[in-house]
């Protein structure tokens, strides 16, 4: 059964489609686009992107992948911490929307922590809300004391989600973060869930207990890692794929459910790190 999170007043897939890295021409565009929209049509309907990404054409990928087809998609991008101030914000935001080819995002997300006041980018959040230019808001690689301070502003307790670096290998979240987040009923974005190069992927995938347990549930060592990183109902992974192979790969990863001695026995081969637990930022 397909598995879903409950985002911003949405029913989102727990695998959505993450652009880091598209538009940057390593990949014909064509072949970006298409993947997006095959993994629609697979059900991965989150798709997140960043004005950062590509400087922008990894926004304008997504936009050629959702034409005609904006109601298909729970659109989210992120605005730079050089534009979180008040207007600037505002202006960030109507450029990625005119990138996107839409007139509203689903959800917007501060990239990250800069020298812009928190209050003052919830403000310019808030503007583009009754402009009708985004549905809601939220954060990206927020430590626990960014969380905390969120939650000391008035419009910090509207907060959709954060979004940070979470996968086996990378398990510091599970310390601090995510028990506040859970707290609130905040939900987690993991990007690089298969981890953030294939050096630190092959680590994963190669190790003898992720390799074990794949072949007894007959899945990739990849759709396993998926399968961990969402295995609560609070977590929405967000892996990347250009080749059709890769994006229906991810999308099967929704339908796997791993039991508790699959978890118990992973838990052992990558357990919680020890020291400090603050969060990872790539």
């Amino acid at each position: 059964m397909t598995r879903y999170v409950r985002l911003a007043g949405s029913d989102v897939p727990a695998i959505g489609q993450g652009t880091w890295h598209m538009g940057e021409g390593q990949y014909p565009r064509q072949d970006e686009v298409n993947a997006l929209r095959r993994g629609l049509d697979a059900g991965m309907t989150l798709i997140d992107t960043a004005e950062m990404y590509a400087s922008g054409e990894a926004e304008k990928v997504v936009g050629e992948a959702i034409s005609g087809r904006r109601d298909d998609a729970f659109l989210v991008s992120k605005l730079l911490p050089s534009n979180a101030g008040r207007h600037e914000a505002v202006a960030a935001c109507e450029a990625s929307l005119k990138r996107l080819g839409v007139e509203q995002l689903d959800l917007y997300l501060l990239h990250w922590r800069g020298g812009t006041r928190l209050s003052e980018t919830l403000e310019a959040f808030e503007q583009l809300e009754r402009e009708g230019k985004i549905a809601a808001f939220g954060v990206s690689n927020f430590d626990v004391d960014d969380i905390e301070e969120l939650y000391t502003l008035k419009a910090g307790e509207r907060c959709a989600a954060n979004q940070v670096l979470y996968h086996l290998g990378s398990r510091e979240i599970e310390l601090g973060l995510q028990p506040l987040q859970r707290r609130n009923d905040l939900p987690t974005m993991a990007y690089c869930p298969l981890a953030q190069g294939g050096r630190d992927f092959k680590r994963l995938a190669n190790n003898r207990t992720v390799r074990a347990i794949a072949n007894e549930y007959d899945i990739t060592p990849s759709q396993l890692l998926l399968a961990w990183s969402v295995r609560d109902d609070d977590v929405i992974a967000l892996p990347k794929a250009v080749s059709p192979g890769h994006v229906d790969e991810n999308a099967a990863a929704l339908e796997i459910q791993l039991d508790e001695d699959a978890l118990e026995r992973l838990d052992d081969a990558f357990p919680l790190p020890e020291g400090s637990s603050s969060i990872r930022i790539v």
